[in-house]
């Protein structure tokens, strides 16, 4: 079972959907407890069935634009690993992934301040950055050593 929202969840789910014209909805606030429930960069699919156990009458449409608003305001990140699905993040840090080939599990791998900082100094002169986004793939060492 699905826990519900603690109070300071509510208030960002509810200031962040406030400040894009958005609402709380019943299927928003379950689909944004999904994600934060086990913070395992779901798939949306992974999304719709785990709330379908609170929510039976959901649709995968409903789930479809929850991610997309929650995207939108800025609640989620998208992950996106080459061709596979796309997965949400709900870790606003700045922080990279790692996908372990050998599970399609995805991790979110601390960044400390002084790499940020570094990422930003190799940048030309002119560019300013807004997001950062670094990804790993590989397998964890128990998965190759065989």
């Amino acid at each position: 079972m699905i826990q519900n929202l603690n109070k300071h969840e509510r208030e960002s789910l509810h200031e962040a959907l406030a400040k894009s014209g958005q609402k709380i909805t019943p299927q928003r606030e379950i689909v944004y407890t999904v994600l934060l429930a086990q913070r395992d960069h779901p798939t949306v699919d992974e999304v719709y069935n785990r709330a379908l156990e609170t929510m039976p009458g959901l649709s995968l449409a409903t789930v479809y634009n929850c991610l997309e608003t929650f995207v939108g305001c800025g609640l989620v990140r998208q992950v996106n690993h080459e061709r596979e699905s796309t997965r949400y993040c709900p870790n606003l840090a700045p922080h990279a992934h790692f996908r372990d080939e050998s599970t399609g599990r995805v991790h979110d791998i601390e960044l400390p301040k002084e790499i940020l900082d570094q990422l930003t100094k190799i940048l030309p002169a002119n560019f300013e950055t807004e997001t950062i986004e670094i990804s790993f793939q590989g397998r964890t060492k128990s998965s190759t050593q065989n």
